[in-house]
């Protein structure tokens, strides 16, 4: 448990750990490492794999979008309704973002998951092993029945982790962006086929006075449960 638990929002106080990383929620002032980060890339500057190029935006409308971003995930959160936006953290420094949002998850049971890591920390593994302690988290620790996720189909990166992690395919969708529509590859990992095989054991600390939050009442059922 935490030393000192934050008052008024426990989330602060969640952690997951993996064998080289810490997911948790970033403060203000972890915040301002994390856009440092960002800003010195995240991807090839020919590329675009976000719906929304939040990072060819100029200064100071980086830094004030990255802020009020993460602002705004803290300020809508509802039970029927949140996003988890989690800091990456790899020997007490950001790398990166792994995020997990739900609609109606006490009876869909269904999280989706999106990402992304300092172009300096990619091609060591990070990548696979924040999602699957991501995944691992919604499955373990919130008793998730689904995990999703898409990218476009010329991120090769993010399918690439996708797959390693377990997901199967689930179909092609579409995207506006900008005046262009580009086609995205989408991704299923269910309860069942993540507990069919052994996975890197991860740790989750703070996550009982959360469940509320989460719309969720009690410990998930064990595997197979």
């Amino acid at each position: 448990m935490t030393p000192n638990p934050h008052p008024l929002w426990p989330l602060f106080d969640l952690r997951i750990r993996s064998e080289r990383l810490v997911l948790r929620l970033p403060t203000d002032d972890d915040l301002v490492a994390l856009a440092a980060v960002a800003q010195a890339g995240v991807h090839p500057s020919d590329e675009m794999p976000f719906d929304v190029p939040w990072t060819a935006l100029p200064s100071p409308a980086f830094e004030h979008g990255f802020i009020q971003y993460h602002w705004s995930r803290r300020a809508s959160w509802t039970p029927d309704d949140w996003v988890l936006e989690l800091m990456i953290e790899l020997d007490g420094r950001p790398i990166g973002t792994q995020g997990m949002g739900a609609r109606e998850f006490r009876v869909l049971r269904t999280v989706h998951t999106g990402s992304w890591l300092g172009q300096a920390y990619q091609g060591r593994g990070f990548g696979k092993e924040m999602r699957a302690a991501m995944v691992g988290f919604a499955f373990e620790g919130l008793g998730a029945d689904v995990a999703e996720t898409e990218a476009y189909v010329e991120n090769e990166r993010s399918i690439g982790v996708s797959r390693a992690v377990g997901y199967e395919p689930n179909g092609v969708g579409r995207s506006a962006h900008g005046d262009t529509a580009r086609d995205k590859v989408r991704f299923r990992l269910t309860r069942a086929a993540w507990f069919a095989q052994a996975r890197p054991p991860i740790s989750i600390e703070g996550l009982d006075r959360c469940r509320e939050l989460f719309g969720i009442d009690g410990a998930p059922d064990p595997p197979g449960g």
